[in-house]
Order: structure tokens, then sequence, then C-alpha cells
């Protein structure tokens, strides 16, 4: 009797053991299904993080092309500033009249008060000695 006993006990621990094992495996199925299914979003969130990366470094070449373009064609403003600066406003204009009323001409207006080209023919045309015909 004993021996019936224990082989009914060692059944059932067997048995136990199979459902436990099964149970285990199905656990263990849910769960990989589980990872699965999250390494796949994590997939595809690292794929459009890429992609807007991708969009991101794009911009920033295209801004740095825009930023290099305008620091070559206003390189020579930061020149031009500090030059008027330099001068004064209302007096450098007020003796470069005086000069062209004198006859300087506007390439002498440009060096010596740093006016512009433009702005010493300007100061010339207005303020300059009139062209008489017999000087023509």
């Amino acid at each position: 009797m004993m021996n019936f006993n224990i082989d009914g006990v060692l059944a059932m621990a067997a048995a136990s053991l199979a459902a436990c094992a099964l149970f285990a495996a199905v656990m263990l199925s849910f769960s990989l299904r589980r990872w699965r299914q999250r390494c796949a979003t994590v997939e595809d969130s690292v794929a459009a993080m890429r992609r807007e990366l991708e969009i991101m470094a794009s911009i920033s070449l295209r801004t740095g092309r825009r930023v290099n373009r305008m620091e070559r064609e206003y390189s020579g403003v930061a020149e031009r500033i500090e030059s008027v600066e330099l001068r004064g406003p209302a007096q450098c204009f007020e003796q470069a009249i005086d000069f062209a009323r004198r006859g300087t001409d506007s390439g002498r207006l440009t060096q010596q008060f740093g006016l512009s080209r433009a702005e010493a023919d300007l100061v010339t045309r207005l303020h300059g000695r009139k062209k008489t015909a017999s000087a023509l």
C-alpha cells in the first residue's frame, strides 16, 4: 500500500510540476509577446526620431548657409557704422559742405571726412561751386 501512495504522490507531484511548467510557459509566451511589442514601439520611435533629427539637421544647414550669406552681404556694415560714429553726425557734414563750397571735389571729401562716395557726390552737387559756361 505504501508503494501505491508514493506512486500516487509522485504522480500528483509530477502533474503539479507539469501544470506549473505549462503555466510558466504560457506566462513566458505572453511576456515575450509584450516585449516584442515594446521593442517594435521603441524601434518605431527611434525611426521617427531619426527622421526628425534629419529634418532638424537640414534646417540647421540651411540656416547656417543663410547666416553665412548674411554675414558676407553685411560685412561692411559694421565698418561703415564705425566710420559714421567716428566722424560725428552733423559737424562732419557741415565741414564737408564748407569744403565743397570752397571747391573741394567729392574724392577729397570721401578721404577727409569718411563720407561714402554717394554722400560725397551729393554734398558736392548740392553745395559745390557751380560750373560756369566759361569754365566749361
